[in-house]
């Protein structure tokens, strides 16, 4: 990794239908290969899937879930005098926003439905009111963080 400056960060397109960055970035998360059109069809398919089933804006339920799925505090391995601390430190707001998509495109994947679509609505409705593996997930991180909290002087 190089010292001599951070990576910019490239500009994230906002999706054609919804016009939301987020929704662009979970798209882009969910896509193999660059199959971009697979990914979308999958998302979009997730999101009207939502909206017929809640009568509701599938993108309120989608930020919802999002926001129940990421974590606020993490654990990070952190070496002092030949021991290895889990050391809690708050997560920053990119990284809590990647976390968050990676744990419930991974919990979707990891159902038992047909099809990627239904895995993905199931998810983000499940995720949307608290429940589901993203959020166990997330309660799991912020668990670990609370048990490791006599070693939060080590921050750096």
């Amino acid at each position: 990794m190089s010292r001599r400056h951070a990576a910019e960060k490239r500009e994230i397109m906002t999706d054609p239908k919804y016009g939301s960055a987020v929704v662009s970035k979970f798209m882009n998360a969910v896509m193999y290969d660059g199959k971009k059109s697979v990914a979308e069809s999958i998302v979009y398919g997730a999101l009207s899937t939502i909206e017929a089933k809640t009568k509701a804006n599938p993108l309120t339920v989608f930020q919802q879930a999002l926001d129940n799925v990421m974590p606020s505090i993490e654990v990070r391995s952190r070496r002092v005098g030949g021991a290895t601390y889990q050391v809690p430190v708050e997560v920053r707001t990119t990284r809590r926003q990647a976390l968050g998509i990676r744990w419930i495109i991974n919990a979707a994947r990891d159902r038992n439905e047909r099809t990627m679509t239904e895995r993905l609505s199931a998810e983000l409705l499940d995720a949307s009111n608290n429940r589901g593996n993203a959020v166990k997930k997330r309660e799991d991180t912020h668990k670990m963080a609370e048990a490791n909290r006599a070693f939060s002087h080590y921050r750096w």
